[in-house]
């Protein structure tokens, strides 16, 4: 048994997401063909499939220990081999987050990045571009037990001194009841041997881009900050796992304020709760309709406690869901509610994910359909001013055409000329440029961050560690609103170069666009809120506390490493993309005004009559009049697939069985 609904919502994206390719492909080709194309546009429709191509769906599994989120990705995703995949047995099993994940170009693997390069300050990301770091085991798909046995090392452990667990920034528990690593009866430390997983796994929805990461406990999110602030933000939908034996701990609470349920965007949008383990309520001494009313309860006390909608909470027996697909019994399958669950995610996961690629794409779409009506249009107003030029000069004399021909060349030089100071604009757009640039500077960064970390390492109370950081956090920030300053003086210039052109030689009326950080800064801020949500919760020793405090602030600075580099790419096309409209305009008149000159000479010489250039001047007219109708032709198809919720389930349908 197939989960439909989740595979039915994942593959009508994907065939929104390839028929979109398609389009702008398809546009790419044909502006090419038809001349107008340029570098700049052709990078930006590249880079716009490029996103289409390399996209990912993110669905994050979190959870304390012991409530069943490993058994629920089993039962969601790995039913289909008969058997466990995941190890799922009582107690702690997922002790290192783990990625499940599809690269068609390397063979079926578990990659595991040993725990102890905690202590080098390199992020997970980072070293995903090390392979040689990683201890990597072949998976058999041919061998389910055999796979299920290799998967089991997620859930290795080892013992270690207790100042070796807390140099990796791990806390220790100081009882049973307390959530940590595990004191052994020989006072050594319980740690997970590993750090990272991944399980590379050619499963139908991996492949279609679904990456699934099923993280351990709290302490675990806490001591590894890169999941609290890089991989749960940036997840497509986040399933929370209750247990209904447990009800919600004061930890399940803490984790969903802390790390899920202080999503702003879209009201928690994505964002699903799953009360598992509802077998335990199926109780044969009582009647079935009383076992609902008991779950409807939790519903509701659940709901209650994370203060979100009762319809956000989906029960689910992820157990027995997983005993029925593999055993093909419709009944336990329903009463398990998994399909549901299943429903549900396809619903919330999707739709947005679809609109942030549409935000992602929509800017560089709509700029460039802009471009080509703009330079269509020019091109059909330079040759109907063409037209009546020549028109004019009929049953002239020679004089009248020798007058318009030196008219016409005083008309180029003085665009000449004009071009001239455009070119020293260009100068004083390179200097601007250069300051905004000096603002973004990754080894000015770089310097901050090891001034920072050097005065956090000689700090000695928590209260200076807080301030060291703060200071960080206010130069990241700062530097974005001197970005916002100088593209702002950036756009302006342009403008004034803009509005001179137009005035001197009616040019097309447009407005350079603007570059706005606002989603930097909010980023900024949002990773300095997390990061102090995380500094006020700490009670330890100094020792550990300036072990952990270190730990989170080398990933806070690892992800805004990151937004400076997004910010560096963005401005750059920015920047690339403010004078391509006023550059193609540029060409065009230069194009129209010696193809003017070249007319009346021509006449002037009596090598062309005046009648045959007219006439080859309506045709270029029809011809660029059907280019505008292809061109409203090209624009139209994509944004219909652009604006489209999903395609026709006979498209899907077409689809599935090519």
């Amino acid at each position: 048994m197939k989960n439909e609904g989740l595979e039915r919502h994942v593959a009508m994206y994907s065939v929104w997401r390839k028929a979109l390719a398609d389009s702008i492909g398809k546009f790419r080709e044909w502006l090419k063909a038809q001349q107008l194309s340029d570098a700049q546009i052709d990078q930006r429709l590249e880079h716009i499939l490029t996103t289409l191509r390399d996209d990912k769906l993110y669905i994050a599994f979190v959870a304390e220990f012991a409530r069943g989120k490993s058994e629920l990705i089993n039962a969601i995703f790995f039913a289909k081999f008969g058997q466990r995949i995941l190890p799922s047995s009582a107690g702690r099993t997922t002790m290192c987050p783990t990625e499940l994940m599809y690269d068609p170009n390397q063979p079926p693997t578990l990659r595991l990045l040993p725990i102890e390069t905690r202590k080098s300050g390199t992020t997970i990301t980072e070293y995903k571009g090390f392979s040689d770091e990683w201890t990597s085991v072949k998976l058999d798909l041919k061998a389910p037990k055999k796979m299920a046995k290799v998967l089991e090392h997620i859930a290795e452990l080892k013992t270690v001194p207790p100042e070796e667990a807390q140099a990796l920034g791990l806390h220790i528990a100081e009882d049973e009841a307390e959530l940590g690593m595990r004191v052994t009866e020989d006072g050594q430390v319980e740690i997970p041997r590993w750090r990272y997983a991944m399980i590379n796994f050619p499963h139908p929805l991996l492949e279609q881009g679904l990456v699934i990461l099923d993280t351990p406990g709290l302490n675990a999110l806490g001591a590894e900050p890169e999941l609290t602030l890089n991989l749960l933000p940036s997840a497509h939908a986040v399933l929370f796992v209750l247990a209904a034996d447990a009800g919600v701990t004061k930890s399940d609470i803490e984790v969903w304020r802390d790390h899920i349920g202080s999503h702003k965007d879209g009201a928690n949008r994505g964002r699903l709760v799953v009360l598992n383990k509802i077998d335990g309520l199926w109780d044969e001494l009582r009647d079935w309709d009383e076992v609902q009313r008991e779950i409807d309860r939790q519903i509701r006390e659940t709901a209650r406690h994370l203060s979100i909608p009762e319809h956000n909470v989906h029960p689910v027996s992820a157990q027995k869901a997983l005993y029925a697909k593999i055993k093909g019994e419709r009944t336990t399958l329903e009463r398990s509610r998994i399909m549901a669950l299943e429903e549900a995610l396809g619903k919330e996961l999707v739709p947005a994910k679809r609109e942030i690629v549409r935000e992602n794409i929509k800017d560089d779409v709509d700029e460039i359909i802009k471009s080509m009506r703009m330079l269509t249009n020019q091109r059909m107003k330079g040759v109907g001013e063409h037209i009546d030029e020549l028109s004019s000069l009929n049953g002239k004399n020679m004089d009248v055409i020798e007058h318009m021909m030196e008219k016409v060349k005083v008309d180029k030089e003085v665009f000449e000329k004009s071009l001239q100071r455009f070119q020293a604009t260009r100068s004083i757009f390179s200097k601007q440029t250069n300051r905004l640039y000096s603002r973004l500077n990754m080894k000015g960064l770089s310097t901050v961050t090891a001034e920072t970390k050097k005065d956090m390492e000689i700090s000695m109370t928590t209260a200076g560690l807080k301030t060291c950081m703060q200071k960080f956090f206010k130069y990241a920030r700062d530097t974005m609103e001197e970005v916002a300053q100088q593209s702002q003086e950036i756009k302006e210039l342009m403008d004034g170069v803009y509005k001179k052109f137009q005035e001197e030689h009616g040019l097309t009326k447009i407005k350079p666009g603007s570059f706005s950080v606002m989603r930097y800064l909010r980023e900024i801020k949002r990773l300095q809120t997390k990061h102090e949500q995380f500094t006020k919760s700490l009670s330890m020793v100094f020792t550990e506390q300036k072990a952990v405090t270190n730990k989170f602030f080398e990933s806070s600075v690892a992800k805004v490493r990151a937004i400076y580099k997004m910010t560096n790419r963005d401005a750059d096309g920015w920047l690339r993309t403010i004078m391509n409209p006023m550059e193609a305009q540029v060409r065009e008149r230069q194009v129209q005004l010696r193809r003017r000159l070249e007319s009346i000479k021509h006449i002037h010489q009596a090598s062309d009559t005046l009648e045959d250039r007219i006439n080859e001047l309506h045709h270029i007219r029809d011809g660029i009049k059907e280019q505008e109708i292809a061109l409203e032709k090209q624009i139209k198809e994509i944004l219909h697939v652009l604006q489209q919720d999903s395609p026709d389930e006979d498209v899907l349908k077409v689809e599935k069985s090519a």
